[in-house]
Order: structure tokens, then sequence, then C-alpha cells
């Protein structure tokens, strides 16, 4: 069986110190009896104790000149020194302590005493072993951790990039379809070229303003201002059921035939509710509804289908209002001339309070010249 106990190294010149050293220890360390500070530094070279004894009082090289030469040592300058000394004053106690010595022992010393040094020392010295044991192990674990948080954050990284990449090629299919979705109504309804585009342009407009101007704050900052432009292209989407014969009558419509043309809002309305039947994601066909159930709508209460007035209309059926009638307003008709952008405007102020919310409309007041230079940059038939 293998011998764990600790190793004692005793130097003294004395041998009479040195034998009862050696007879106190026996029973629980292995110690070795050194004669001379030159040879414990020689025996130092191939083997290291756990603790050395060692007596100041030494021809040659004394107790101090050791344990400055262990010090100095980096293999040895952490095994523990206690002084064996016959000298009971501070001043070389102080010394030896100063030197690095970790305890002070007058000889004659008694056994049990000496014992009870040995073993706090070593002790202690397992103690600062195990601790420095554990700091090197939750380092070695801190290092470990802080590596894996490092990958951690690069495949997070590398995850998010491919969410990134994978929702906007979601999002470039969702317009595309919805975009061939409008192109096809707005097919059926030629007199009405390039609506879908400028009114979504518009709506862009009154957008930014609101989130610049902070109008409507709350209600804002609930939309994702991308979706609600996206979705807005369906407003007209339920013009899809309404006859062609009413759609592209070349004249004004009787009075039956535009109440045909008034459904259009909530045949969109049921169209979309089929494609949400058919998708989890919900979002943007909510803002399609909205856009489509409550673009005629008027503040007054005259508008359709509902009869919506005021605030119970929702802001973004308020907001396509404006857009809405802003293009019909400037583009050709068969029944009608295009107004100008100057009468446009004219009539939409006019409209404050009857047709329109009136603090959508101060802001659209507020920025109609952007709303002409959409007009004229995406080709409205304006005379």
């Amino acid at each position: 069986m293998a011998d764990t106990r600790k190793t004692v190294f005793v130097v003294d010149d004395d041998l009479t110190s040195l034998a009862v050293a050696k007879v106190a220890l026996k029973e629980r360390y292995n110690a070795l009896t050194v004669n001379s500070g030159a040879q414990l530094l020689k025996i130092l070279e191939k083997s290291i104790p756990d603790l050395i004894l060692l007596d100041i009082d030494m021809p040659d090289t004394d107790g101090y000149e050791t344990i400055k030469a262990l010090k100095s040592n980096s293999r040895t300058t952490d095994v523990p020194v206690i002084f064996l000394t016959a000298h009971s004053n501070s001043e070389s106690e102080l010394r030896g302590i100063t030197l690095g010595a970790v305890d002070y022992i007058i000889k004659p010393f008694s056994a049990p005493l000496l014992l009870k040094r040995i073993e706090m020392h070593l002790t202690v010295e397992s103690q600062k072993h195990q601790l420095e044991s554990q700091n090197q192990e939750l380092k070695a674990q801190h290092h470990e951790l802080e590596q894996q948080k490092h990958e951690l954050i690069n495949f997070n990284a590398k995850l998010q990039e491919m969410v990134d990449v994978k929702v906007k090629t979601i999002l470039e299919l969702q317009g595309a379809l919805l975009r061939s979705m409008a192109e096809l109504v707005e097919s059926r309804d030629d007199i009405t070229g390039g609506h879908i585009e400028r009114t979504q342009s518009y709506l862009g407009t009154l957008l930014e303003a609101m989130k610049t101007r902070g109008i409507y704050r709350d209600e804002v900052a609930e939309w994702d201002l991308n979706l609600v432009l996206m979705s807005a292209q369906l407003h007209d989407v339920g013009k899809i059921a309404v006859k062609d014969s009413i759609l592209n009558k070349p004249g004004r419509l009787t009075p039956e035939e535009f109440e045909e043309v008034k459904k259009h809002t909530t045949f969109g309305g049921e169209v979309i509710d089929k494609i949400m039947e058919s998708t989890s994601e919900h979002t943007f066909l909510t803002y399609a509804k909205t856009f489509a159930l409550t673009h005629h709508e008027k503040w007054d209460g005259s508008g359709y289908p509902k009869g919506l007035k005021g605030e119970d209309i929702p802001i973004l059926g308020r907001l396509m209002a404006i857009a809405d009638v802003y293009d019909a307003l400037v583009s050709d008709r068969p029944y009608k001339r295009a107004f100008s952008h100057e009468e446009a405007v004219k009539i939409i102020r006019e409209g404050r309070e009857t047709h329109f919310d009136p603090i959508l409309t101060d802001m659209f007041l507020s920025i109609s010249d952007e709303f002409g230079a959409i007009a004229s940059a995406l080709g409205s038939r304006s005379l």
C-alpha cells in the first residue's frame, strides 16, 4: 500500500536535535534529517518536501541565507518553513517571518507542540492548495463558459441571419402574391390603372407623417408598418366579385349599379376571410380586411358598408379614405375629368369633419405637395 504520509525535512547542525525531531515525527510523517543548509539545497534539486523545519544557527549557510535561497527558487518558494532556534527574541523572530517563514519554534521544543504546529501549517497549506485548485477549476470552467458563450453568440448570429433571409424571402413571396392578386383585380378595372400603386405610395407618406409627428402615437406603435403598406394593395380586392359590365361601364352608374359596386367592400372582407382560413399568419390579412371593409366609411357616418361614424372607423380606414379619394379626384374617369392637384386638395379640405378625420385631414393638408409629386411620378391621368 502506498505511503500517503506527508514528508518533513529537518535541517539542523546539531545531531541531538535531529534525533529528537525524527523520533517525534516518525509516527505521523516521513522525516528526513539534513545537517546543513547547503546539503538541503542539493537534496531539493531532486525531492521537494511538504514542510521544512529549519534551524537558524548553522555554520557556513545559516537559516536566514537558506530560506532566501528557498524563496528565490520557483520550485521551493511555496514550501512552508518553520524556524527552529534557541534565540527567544522578537528581533530574530521578526526577521525570520519577514524572510518568509510561517512559524518560529524555540528549542528545546516540546514534541506535542511541534507536531501540533506542523499539523496546523500542513492543514493550512492543504486548504490553500485546495482553494488554488478550485480557483483553477473555476477559471477553467469560466473559460469554457466564455467559449460556449461566444460559440452560442456566433451560432445565434448565423441563425438570425438565416431567419432574416427566410423571413425576407417569405415577405417577398407574400408581396408578390398580394401584388399579383391586386393587379388581377386592377386589370378588370382598366379605368383605374395604377390606382393600387399610387394609393400605396400615398398611404406610405401619411404613415411616415403620423410617425414623425406622433399623431395617434399609441395606435401606430402597435402596427407593423411594412405589413400595413403591403396589405393596402388589397383594399379593392372585392371588386373581383363585381360584374364587368358595371365595373367597366363607360359612363355614370345608375343607383342600382352603384349599390352593386358598394358591395366590393363586403366582398373584399369575405375574400380575405377565406384566405385567413388557410393560413396561420393573420397580421397583414387583418390589416387588409380593415382596409377593404372601411375605406369608404365617412367621418359623419354617411359612408358604406356599415355607416360607421367618427372614431368608430378604424384609423387605417380613415387613412385609406384620404389616399383613395385623392387618387380618384386627380385621375380621369368616363364620367368626369381629372381634377388638378390644387382642386383635389380643396375638395379634401372641404370634406374635413364630414368625409374625413379632421386630424388626418390637417396632416394631409400640411404634406399635400408630396401627394402631388407622387401623382406626377406615377402617372395619374390628371388633366
